[in-house]
């Protein structure tokens, strides 16, 4: 099959699409920066008490699951603030849905994290 002219160079072009969004989301979100911190401090735990193979997956989905969900919620945010400057009922609906699925995500990833380090780090004890 023929590939289409370009298409590589569409498809190297969305990852830097993808990278800038990315980037310029963690400059703007103080919430990312936060959830950004605390993955790099769940990695520096994980590294630090030598978490299983398993445990390793379960941190890094949950990692990706939080910051995509804020990322999806920055964007909505922004698409909502677009179409609807102004106050409007529905629009503070949709923007507090996408904030409530940052926080039950991340209140999840939260419990999680204690079942698997706090056994680790109350041996150390």
């Amino acid at each position: 099959m023929k590939e289409k002219k370009g298409s590589l160079r569409r498809f190297g072009m969305s990852f830097v699409y993808a990278f800038r969004g990315i980037g310029r989301s963690f400059r703007a979100e103080p919430n990312l920066k936060i959830h950004g911190a605390a993955s790099a401090l769940v990695v520096v735990c994980g590294a630090g008490l030598h978490i299983s193979r398993t445990e390793w997956f379960v941190c890094l989905i949950l990692i990706a699951l939080v910051i995509s969900l804020e990322l999806m919620n920055t964007a909505l945010e922004n698409a909502v603030d677009l179409v609807s400057p102004e106050q409007s009922r529905l629009a503070e609906a949709a923007k507090d849905a996408a904030a409530g699925a940052v926080l039950v995500s991340a209140s999840v990833a939260a419990v999680i994290g204690c079942v698997i380090f706090a056994p680790k780090i109350l041996a150390l004890i």
